[in-house]
């Protein structure tokens, strides 16, 4: 980090936890909130919940012991008192605050035990003529043991040192009216007491908006300069044979949708180019991606190319493994399964399979980028529940060959906006319409105390011939989240219900026994499963025409909508039945099954999702690493995204130094795996 020598190598330690590598970085590390230390506020007009500075003389101090060692003082200023309490205080602090001293103190007011108080207020000893400060204070995010001052001191000495210069061209910053960088930034880090304090904090006053427009810029550069990046590098063209391409689609008992038939367009074409494919499949639910997931195995297989297809979870990739290999044996493609719960000498021989160049296709988990795992000729790797991966296991996989292409697929429907920001170095390719004779799927919101009446509906659907879920949120007793489990749920239900075949499905069970109950399910020799949500994604029973979410209040939108996906996919009329408890039924929860309920339309959902969750959940960013912005909201900043996408192509092609500064100032010392 290049800073003065004075800094010490712990706070500079400190400042690395924040993202802080060099003394740029502190020009962008910018206010939480701010304190208004411009005004004093006479005692006697201090309302609880206010957070005010005030000034005065002790006129009591004592530490007191119950209920535990505090130190207590009352603090005067002629027009009233307040008691100033701290939990945490140090002998210095008490000498500060000892009775006859001048005290000027900030915090929340709130009514305590005593009358009006404030909890661990900032305090500073005062004069009768020490000033007010000019300007609102900053708070800003920091970490254990770097104190505000000492980031305060640092940023101002980088806003007086460092260049502040303005990286969009004139003519740009005029048509969208933007304030100047170097203003704007001055002005949220030492923001003037006559400044709105309720535009800087809902980030709507004009600095805040020039500061998300650059981040947004800055983003969209980034992902602009990626995509460009791809089309230099060199990977293998997989033109269309149409051999085994065409045998599997004329094996078929069904006819691709418009939307399938367009899709595996764009991907064949994409397979012909000389550059690598970083191609983002989105459908809802049902929609036919794995078909479509073939077609791009088999088109690079004809060309004499390896594929590799990984899943997140071993019930997801095995049931990729069978339906794929029900449908490519009999075109004499036998797929290899790699998971990591294989016995080790059956990890061995697939790994041996693969590394011969033997087997085509192998399909698995993240056991597919072990280290011991060589695949010759990698022409395509695909990654199902592409944001449930992390970005280095998505690496790790696609550095098995040399330049694969790379097709990523999502029953996630992700928003616009989400898309525009996120995906836009990736060519995104939706399949929009589901296949024929699907029917919505009725949903029901039903109260826990119906529970008996969820039970005969079961029981009518199974007696009729149709099969039916029971999902459970939970495998273990919890006592802290009172859930019914799927263990206990299994033993009431099988007492319930004498007469029907009941199965348990959960993520604890040896593979093989789950292998077997989700076959039996399928084959119809169990009626009633009872599961957790490891049938969340691509399990596909048409038989299943009604489906039971336990405690669905605790689950999220898009988890709720991928498992109502599981039902509805023969031609019988489905349901799925929201069980909640009224008694624990927040008002997120509550939005969320309002939400669910109304809709059917996973796109629609999805951007609900966004304005109830954020971005960092549904991209799976926690876990993913990507980058995600700091400043800019996408669900209120739509319109700044819109100017930023076209302002990046603007510089890019008329202002190449202009994209370069920019990319510099914002994107410098960020690990940036948007490119992945």
């Amino acid at each position: 980090m290049s800073t003065p020598a004075k800094i010490p190598p712990a706070t500079l330690a400190k400042l690395a936890k924040l993202g802080i590598h060099h003394r740029s970085d502190l020009l962008l590390h910018l206010p939480l909130r701010y304190e208004d230390e411009t005004h004093l506020a006479p005692i006697e007009s201090v309302q609880p919940g206010e957070t005010v500075q005030v000034q005065g003389v002790i006129t009591h101090s004592e530490v007191a012991f119950r209920p535990r060692r505090t130190l207590v003082c009352r603090l005067q200023d002629g027009s009233d008192e307040l008691y100033l309490r701290f939990l945490n205080f140090y002998p210095s602090q008490q000498k500060q605050l000892a009775v006859g001293k001048q005290i000027r103190a900030v915090g929340e007011a709130r009514m305590g035990y005593f009358g009006l108080e404030m909890v661990h207020p900032k305090c500073r000893a005062v004069d009768d003529d020490t000033p007010l400060n000019s300007s609102l204070t900053p708070v800003y995010p920091t970490t254990a043991g770097l104190s505000q001052a000492t980031l305060r001191k640092l940023i101002f000495n980088a806003l007086e040192t460092l260049p502040l210069t303005d990286t969009l061209p004139d003519a740009l910053l005029q048509r969208l009216r933007f304030a100047d960088f170097a203003d704007s930034l001055k002005l949220l880090h030492n923001p003037p007491p006559d400044v709105s304090a309720s535009s800087l904090e809902q980030r709507s006053h004009t600095a805040w908006r020039r500061i998300k427009f650059d981040e947004l810029l800055a983003q969209q550069l980034s992902m602009r300069v990626h995509h460009r990046e791809r089309s230099k590098r060199i990977a293998p063209k997989l033109a269309a044979q149409h051999r085994l391409t065409d045998a599997l689609l004329r094996a078929l008992p069904f006819v691709l949708t418009g939307a399938q038939q367009k899709v595996y367009a764009e991907i064949a074409h994409d397979l012909a180019q000389p550059h690598p494919m970083q191609r983002l499949l989105l459908g809802d639910v049902g929609s036919g991606k794995t078909i479509v997931a073939a077609l791009a195995a088999l088109q690079a297989i004809e060309n004499g190319y390896q594929v590799a297809l990984m899943a997140p979870t071993e019930i997801l990739a095995e049931q990729h493994y069978l339906k794929l290999r029900e449908w490519l044996e009999p075109l004499g493609v036998t797929p290899v399964w790699l998971s990591g719960s294989l016995k080790k000498k059956e990890k061995t021989v697939a790994a041996e399979r693969i590394a011969s160049g033997e087997t085509p296709l192998a399909i698995g988990t993240h056991a597919l980028f072990q280290q011991n795992v060589e695949f010759p000729k990698l022409g395509l790797a695909i990654v199902d529940e592409q944001h449930k991966f992390g970005v280095q296991q998505r690496l790790a996989l696609r550095n098995k060959g040399n330049e694969p292409h790379q097709l990523m697929m999502s029953a996630t429907p992700i928003p616009r906006t989400l898309a525009m920001s996120y995906y836009a170095d990736l060519d995104v390719s939706v399949i929009d319409e589901l296949p024929p004779g699907r029917t919505p799927v009725v949903t029901k919101l039903v109260g826990d105390a119906r529970r008996e009446e969820v039970f005969e509906r079961v029981r009518a659907a199974c007696v009729a011939g149709k099969q039916a879920y029971w999902v459970c949120p939970l495998i273990d007793e919890s006592e802290a989240l009172q859930l019914q489990t799927a263990i206990e749920t299994h033993e009431t239900l099988t007492q319930t219900f004498p007469e029907l075949r009941v199965g348990l499905a959960h993520g604890k069970l040896p593979p093989a026994e789950k292998a077997a109950i989700m076959a039996a399910f399928k084959a119809g020799e169990l009626q009633l499963l009872v599961a957790t949500t490891v049938i969340e994604v691509g399990v596909d029973v048409p038989n299943a025409s009604l489906m039971v979410i336990d405690h669905a209040e605790r689950m999220g939108l898009a988890q709720l909508h991928q498992l109502r996906g599981r039902v509805g996919r023969g031609a019988a009329e489905s349901m799925c039945v929201l069980l909640y408890q009224q008694d624990r039924l927040s008002e997120l929860a509550r939005a969320r099954l309002k939400i669910i309920y109304e809709s059917n339309d996973g796109f629609a959902i999805a951007q609900q999702d966004l304005q109830l969750r954020g971005p960092g959940e549904l991209l799976g960013a926690r876990q993913s690493g990507v980058a995600m912005l700091r400043f800019a909201d996408l669900g209120e900043d739509e319109d700044l995204l819109e100017e930023a996408r076209l302002a990046a192509d603007e510089l890019l092609q008329h202002h190449p130094d202009a994209a370069r500064a920019h990319l510099h100032r914002w994107m410098a010392s960020k690990h940036d795996y948007l490119h992945v």
